[in-house]
This record gives structure tokens, sequence and C-alpha cells, in this order.
């Protein structure tokens, strides 16, 4: 992906190594990619050959099945009651990494703040893992990951902490239970993050 758009357009709260690895887990290499599911299907459709027809299948299919749009696989139709007010601009590369990578920051501050906040570089892979699981889900531990508040803190281990921020919709993330440092689990590395500690800010 190049390093140029990622650096403009990413959310500072995630290095562009994680904005990277995050594209090429759970995104797409084309800004007009968009995936529909219902049901727990697949709904396979033509591919969109521009941006206005790409839009006219999203509202086609939005409010009524799980549909995925652009660089980031964006969640379509995130707090937006009426399709007609979609705008193109969810396939603008740039426009769909920054609120896709805003997003996928709260997605980590809430896998993160169920962790209970360690701060053993070691568990970076299983929580980057557990994070896009959630993104590629839309729920982790239950509940809608992408409804629930924003908790605020620590992005993974990397820049300041966060603020808690407003909810995009009124929801919560249940309580847990902190886990040790010295509790790391073997999970192995199953997503290459080799280079995220070179990258931090």
């Amino acid at each position: 992906m190049d390093a140029e758009l990622i650096e403009k357009c990413r959310d500072p709260a995630l290095t562009p190594a994680i904005v990277e690895q995050f594209v090429a887990a759970a995104g797409s290499d084309d800004p007009l990619a968009i995936t529909i599911k219902a049901d727990g299907r697949l709904v396979l459709i033509p591919k969109p050959q521009s941006t206005e027809g790409a839009l006219a299948v999203v509202k086609e299919f939005a409010g009524r099945a799980m549909v995925r749009v652009g660089l980031t696989q964006f969640p379509a139709g995130l707090g937006i009651r009426d399709v007609s007010h979609l705008q193109a601009s969810l396939f603008e590369p740039c426009e769909n990494l920054r609120t896709g990578t805003a997003l996928f920051a709260k997605v980590a501050r809430i896998v993160t703040q169920w962790y209970g906040q360690p701060t053993n570089p070691e568990l970076l892979p299983q929580l980057f893992d557990d994070a896009v699981v959630a993104w590629r889900n839309g729920s982790f531990e239950g509940e809608n990951i992408f409804k629930a508040d924003d908790p605020g803190g620590p992005t993974f281990f990397t820049g300041e902490a966060v603020p808690p921020r407003s909810p995009l919709f009124n929801a919560s993330v249940p309580a847990r239970q902190p886990l040790s440092d010295d509790a790391v689990p073997d999970v192995g590395m199953r997503v290459d993050l080799s280079r995220i500690q070179g990258d931090r800010q």
C-alpha cells in the first residue's frame, strides 16, 4: 500500500505499520471493493466499474445486509438511518482510510481494554489478531463493536493514550478481568508484525 497515502490519511492513534498490516489482513487493494453478506452468506455481485455504480450497489443492500466497502472494508451505513445519505466518499481512498482506521483504532482500544491494558509487547500479535477478527465479524465478546463506546486509553502499545470519546451509539463494553503481563498466551505469530516496533512514534 502507498506509504504516502497511509501517512496522510491514517488515524494518528495507529502507526503506519499497523495500518498497513490492518489493510493487508482485513481490507482490500481495490478502492471500489464491496463485500456483501446476508444471513451469513456471501452475496455475489458484478465488480463495480465506477464510483457511481459502487454507490448504487451499496444503497441497494445497505440496511438489509452487511455491506463493507473500500480499502478498509468499512461498514457502509454505520450511523446512517437513511441510505440516501450515503456518499461516494465511501470509496475515495483517503477518506475510506481515514474513517476506517479511526474505527479500527476504536476497536483496538476496546480489545486492549479487554486485556486489561497490558504493556508486554509480546501480547501485540494476539491483540492485533483479536481486533482484526472483531473488525471482520463486527462483534467482540458478544457485543456489536462498532456501536460500542470508545473507552479511550492506549491503542495497542503505540502513541499517547486517547481520552474516552463520545459513543457512536449508546452501548457499552462489558467489564473484564485484567490480564497479567506475565500471562502471555502461546498463540504464535499469526500476522507478520515484525516492523511495527520500529515504526513507533
